[in-house]
């Protein structure tokens, strides 16, 4: 063998030696890469897990907020709505106060009432039977007349009322 050979031998020998490191090397790189990545997914589980319960009590504290917020507002409401209620009440209670007449008013009214039945019995008693209505384009009052009995006045222009 000659030198050059020997030399050559010796490289390829070295490259090889140099190749099974490097492989050596990967496999090593690939296990680390390995135990990075699991390293990395249980630290991205802890994360998320902590992210997860912090958002779980975030969920726990807005839904116990919105629960008393929802018994407030229905406390509010009801009191608006007894309120709006009373106030119904008493506007009632107050136009009913305003426009009902007293006891003392109610007496007088009885002895008007009562008084008009008189007079109307009396009016009915001497006959009285007019017939009023609204005549013509106009709408001007008029009345029935007794044509039968004579025209009275200067000008004749007096008639019996029909009913007299």
């Amino acid at each position: 063998m000659d030198d050059e050979s020997l030399k050559a031998g010796l490289l390829m020998e070295a490259a090889h030696s140099q190749q099974r490191l490097a492989e050596s090397c990967l496999r090593k790189l690939k296990g680390h890469v390995g135990e990075l990545g699991e390293v990395v997914r249980e630290e991205i589980r802890l994360r998320l897990s902590e992210d997860l319960q912090a958002v779980a009590s975030d969920s726990r504290h807005a839904s116990a907020a919105l629960q008393r917020l929802r018994r407030s507002a229905g406390m509010t409401l009801g009191v608006w709505a007894l309120a709006v209620s009373g106030l119904c009440s008493a506007v009632v209670l107050l136009v009913g106060w305003w426009i009902v007449p007293s006891p003392s008013e109610l007496g007088v009214l009885r002895a008007r009432h009562a008084q008009y039945v008189q007079v109307l019995a009396q009016l009915e008693r001497q006959g009285a039977r007019i017939e009023l209505h609204k005549c013509g384009v106009d709408q001007r009052l008029c009345v029935r007349v007794d044509r039968r009995a004579p025209p009275y006045g200067d000008a004749s222009d007096f008639m019996i009322v029909k009913g007299y």
